[in-house]
């Protein structure tokens, strides 16, 4: 592999901080109303994440999840190597600035495991595996919460985002699902994904 991690996230993050303002809204729009690419039981616990950095917004996929009778929550970080956890939010509820200064529920919000945990990235490819940003934050939770609980991992991107190939590492969790506003790509059967929709 002749590119880190690294220069991969570094190229991946460039192509997605180039996209307009408007390209960034139409494509959380046109992700949102696709929808995910499976059955939604109601009563699922969906979470997100506060975009930052550029990140596709996944307000509006939230919020059409709600409808459908999912219950929401946003991830909390603890300390670097830990677990993230996640508190119940609904839309109405304001936000707090959390350790990393990323919006956070309020700790008196009600802590939940999420059966489907809704993944920001910097680089994907079309094995499921993803770059973020370094700190190995979602890879430790998956770890740990899939211990007790099956949990789907679900990345959010923009098509500009996929890569080749990530350099992918034993402790590296790959995902089930990358939705970007172009595709859906499925990667439970762990071969090269295919495109549930173009």
């Amino acid at each position: 592999m002749t590119n880190s991690k690294a220069e991969l996230r570094a190229k991946a993050l460039a192509r997605r901080d180039a996209l307009s303002e408007k390209k960034r809204i139409s494509a959380a729009a046109r992700l949102a109303k696709r929808g995910l690419p499976f059955n939604l039981i109601p009563g699922s616990i969906v979470s997100g994440y506060s975009p930052i950095r550029n990140e596709i917004d996944p307000a509006p996929l939230m919020r059409k999840l709600a409808e459908q009778g999912a219950r929401l929550a946003l991830p909390c970080v603890t300390a670097r190597g830990q677990s993230l956890i996640f508190r119940a939010w609904n839309p109405a509820d304001r936000l707090m600035l959390g350790p990393l200064g990323i919006p956070e529920p309020s700790v008196a919000a009600a802590e939940v495991v999420p059966d489907i945990m809704l993944v920001p990235l910097a680089a994907f490819d079309r094995r499921g595996h993803r770059i973020g940003y370094g700190a190995g934050h979602y890879d430790f939770t998956f770890t740990h919460l899939r211990k007790t609980k099956h949990i789907l991992g679900v990345g959010l991107a923009f098509a500009a985002q996929e890569i080749e190939a990530v350099p992918a590492l034993s402790h590296d969790v790959a995902l089930d699902y990358v939705l970007t506003e172009a595709d859906a790509f499925d990667f439970r059967s762990g071969e090269v994904a295919h495109s549930l929709r173009g």
